[in-house]
C-alpha cells in the first residue's frame, strides 16, 4: 500500500468521515448526487421572473390553491444535477452489457447516422403520401429483406415490440381459425419459452397450458405430440430456446401441430444467433416477430421506440394487419383500410394509429446494407462463438446446467449449484457491480435453479470477453469460498444493495420535505 509524505492510506479516512468514506460521499469521480428536491430551493428561481398580471381565472374554481413545490435551480446546477445522474447509468457505450436473452449489443454509429438524416428525422405521419416516398421506400425495402432472410411471404412492419409482435402473431392465428369455423381455445408454451409467451396468449383470450423440457433442455416432443388435439390453437415456441439451444426438433414440432389442425408460432427474439443461416419459414414456423433492437442494432428499449414487425406463412399472410406498404408503377402507396373482395379483405385490422417506428427501420436498413448477406452470416456465427468462448472458459467454477450436452447458441446458462452454504445468484450479480459490470440475466430461464444467463454477442472482442471473464471468475470463486463480504455487495457503487422485495412491494414514488415527512410520523 502506498502512503503518502502525511503518512495517510486510504482506510484511515480523513479525519472528519468514518474509515473508508469521504466527507462528501464522493469516491474519486463517483458522485454522490442528491435528489433534485434536496439540491433546490422551493423558494428561490435560477431566472426571475416578473409577477403574472392578475387575470379573471377560467378554471371553475380549480386553480392551484398552494405552491407547486418544484425545486429552483440555476443552470449550472440543472446540468451538472443531470450529468452526475447519467454517470450512474450502465450504457452499451461504457462496457459489454451481459443481459442473456435480451442481446445487448453495440449501435453502430453509421446507423445513428442515416436515422438523423432531415429526409426521415423530420417526417410526420400525416404528411401525404406523395411527400414520403423515400420513407415508404424505406419500409417497403427493410419488409423485403426480413421475409427473405426469414423464409416468409409476408411481414406487418408497424408492431412496436417483441410482446407487441407476439399479440399481433396471435391475432392473425385466431383470425385464420375463426375464418375456418375452426375456433380453439388453448396455446401451448414450452417451458424454455420467453416469459411474454404465455401472457400473451393469455392476453387474448386462451388457455395456457405448459409443455415440458427434456433433461438436455429443449422441448419434449413426446409430450408435445400427446397434448396435440381439435382444442389447440397454436404452439409459442421460441428458437433458439432461453437455454441457449437450438431447438433440433423444430420441423418434427411443426409438422406436428399441422397435422392437429394447429398452427406455430416462433419467438424470433433470438434470431440474431441463427441469421443468414437458418430460415425459420423452412422449419414450419407461420408467425415470427423480429426485435430489430436484438437482431440488427436499433436501440434497445428503455421506454423509447421499440420495433418488432411480424412475419407470417401463406397460411397466415392474407389475416396480417394493416397498413402496408405496396410498390406500383406510379409509386409507393401505404394500405390502411379493407376492401371486400379485394387482397387485404380478411385482414384483422390494424395494431397502431400509424405505420410503425420510421428511425428503427432506418436504423435497421442501414445495418442489413452495411453487413450484406456474408456480413450477416457472420454476425450469428460471431454470436455464437463468442457465447461458446464463456461457456467452456467459466464452465469449471460455475455449473453450467447443459453445458455437457454440447455447444450453445448464442448464450450461455449457469445455475448457483456449487455455491457456499448461503450464497446465491444475487451474491454473484451484486459482486459483478463491483467489477464494473451490469449483472447478467438472473433467475431465468425459470427451468434451471439459480439461474445465470450470459448472452456476450458477436459485438465484443476476445479482450473484452476475457476482462468479463476473469471478474465472473473471480467473483464465483469468492462465493464458492464462503467470502461474507460478497453478501453484503456491492461496495464500490452509488448505492448498496437494496431490500429489493420491500422496494417492490413498498415503492416510494413521492418525495416530502424532512418536515413534512417527520409530521407524518
Amino acid at each position: 500500500m502506498t502512503i503518502n509524505q502525511s503518512g495517510w492510506k486510504p482506510e484511515m479516512g480523513d479525519g472528519n468521515a468514518p474509515a473508508g468514506t469521504t466527507f462528501t460521499g464522493n469516491r474519486g469521480l463517483m458522485l454522490e448526487e442528491a435528489l433534485i428536491f434536496e439540491i433546490g430551493d422551493s423558494h428561490t428561481t435560477g431566472v426571475d421572473l416578473d409577477a403574472a398580471p392578475a387575470i379573471a381565472s377560467r378554471l371553475s374554481g380549480l386553480e392551484r390553491n398552494r405552491e407547486i413545490g418544484l425545486p429552483g435551480l440555476s443552470e449550472p446546477e440543472t446540468v451538472r444535477h443531470y450529468t452526475r445522474l447519467s454517470r450512474q447509468n450502465y450504457a452499451i457505450d461504457l462496457g459489454l452489457f451481459p443481459l442473456g436473452s435480451c442481446t445487448m449489443k453495440h449501435n453502430p454509429r453509421l446507423n445513428e447516422k442515416v436515422a438523423r438524416m432531415a429526409g426521415f428525422a423530420d417526417l410526420h405521419p400525416l404528411q401525404t403520401i406523395d411527400t414520403v416516398q423515400g420513407a415508404l421506400g424505406v419500409i417497403h425495402e427493410l419488409a423485403h429483406w426480413l421475409t427473405t432472410l426469414t423464409g416468409m411471404p409476408a411481414v406487418a412492419m408497424s408492431p412496436k415490440a417483441g410482446a407487441h409482435g407476439e399479440l399481433c402473431g396471435l391475432l392473425a392465428i385466431r383470425s385464420a381459425l375463426e375464418a375456418r369455423g375452426d375456433a380453439r381455445s388453448v396455446i401451448l408454451v414450452p417451458e424454455s419459452a420467453h416469459g411474454t409467451n404465455p401472457a400473451t396468449a393469455a392476453f387474448c383470450g386462451y388457455a395456457v397450458e405448459n409443455i415440458p423440457a427434456t433433461a438436455e433442455g429443449r422441448v419434449d416432443l413426446a409430450a408435445l405430440k400427446a397434448r396435440l388435439g381439435p382444442d389447440v390453437a397454436a404452439v409459442m415456441i421460441t428458437n433458439p430456446n432461453t437455454c441457449g439451444l437450438f431447438e433440433r426438433d423444430m420441423k418434427a414440432i411443426a409438422d406436428a401441430v399441422h397435422d392437429a389442425g394447429a398452427l406455430v408460432y416462433c419467438d424470433g427474439a433470438n434470431f440474431n444467433a441463427i441469421v443468414g443461416r437458418v430460415r425459420p419459414g423452412d422449419l414450419g414456423v407461420d408467425a415470427m416477430h423480429i426485435n430489430l433492437h436484438k437482431t440488427f442494432s436499433t436501440p434497445h428499449g428503455g421506454g423509447g421506440p421499440g420495433a418488432g414487425p411480424v412475419v407470417f406463412s401463406e397460411a397466415l399472410a392474407p389475416y396480417a394487419p394493416l397498413p402496408i406498404v405496396e410498390k406500383a408503377e406510379d409509386g409507393y402507396h401505404l394500405v390502411e383500410e379493407e376492401t371486400a373482395g379485394e387482397h387485404h379483405a380478411d385482414s384483422f385490422g390494424r395494431m397502431v394509429a400509424f405505420h410503425g417506428q420510421m428511425g428503427m427501420f432506418t436504423r435497421a436498413l442501414a445495418y442489413i446494407l452495411s453487413h450484406g448477406a456474408d456480413g450477416l452470416r457472420q454476425v450469428s456465427e460471431d454470436a455464437v462463438l463468442n457465447a461458446n468462448y464463456v461457456l467452456r472458459s467459466l464452465e469449471d467454477v460455475l455449473d453450467a446446467p447443459f453445458g455437457p450436452s454440447g455447444p450453445c447458441m448464442h448464450e450461455a446458462l449457469f445455475s448457483d449449484d456449487g455455491l457456499a452454504d448461503g450464497f446465491t445468484t444475487l451474491d454473484v450479480a451484486k459482486g459483478l457491480i463491483d467489477e464494473g459490470y451490469h449483472p447478467m440475466t438472473m433467475y431465468f430461464p425459470l427451468v434451471v435453479h439459480g439461474a445465470m444467463l450470459v448472452e456476450p454477442t458477436e459485438t465484443e472482442s476476445k479482450a473484452a470477453l476475457d476482462q468479463f471473464i476473469g471478474a465472473l471468475r473471480s467473483v464465483a470463486e469468492r462465493a464458492k469460498a464462503g467470502d461474507e463480504a460478497l453478501k453484503s455487495a456491492p461496495h464500490f457503487a452509488p448505492r448498496r444493495r437494496l431490500d429489493e422485495t420491500a422496494a417492490a412491494r413498498k415503492p416510494v414514488l413521492v418525495w416530502k420535505a424532512p418536515e413534512v415527512a417527520e409530521a407524518a410520523e
